[in-house]
């Protein structure tokens, strides 16, 4: 194994929800543009949660981040500047095991 090599990097999947569509297109966008992600999924979710001691559900959409986890600070400062939500969900769970040609890939399609 190299030091870059898909069994040594450390990626992951972040999760983040937008209010809409067009946000969560543009969050991918320019995600994809700084190579801080490899790919970005977008679906539409309902989401409940508690807010401001009120129980708020919402349509949403939910963003599948993929990354290296190295990355996470630069990418978590870029999606908050774009973000227009006050405490936007930015959650990052470990890619524990996948197929070597997408992690391969993944690496190849980021910046780090």
């Amino acid at each position: 194994m190299t030091e870059n090599s898909p069994e040594t990097r450390n990626y992951g999947v972040v999760l983040v929800t937008t209010s809409s569509s067009t946000e969560a297109e543009a969050i991918a966008a320019a995600l994809i543009e700084s190579q801080l992600a490899a790919c970005v999924s977008i679906f539409p979710i309902q989401s409940i949660y508690r807010w401001q001691g009120a129980i708020a559900k919402e349509s949403e959409w939910q963003l599948l981040i993929k990354t290296d986890l190295s990355c996470l600070r630069e990418l978590e400062n870029q999606i908050k500047r774009l973000h227009s939500y006050e405490v936007p969900e930015i959650i990052a769970l470990p890619i524990v095991s996948g197929s070597m040609s997408y992690l391969a890939w993944l690496g190849n399609s980021l910046s780090t």
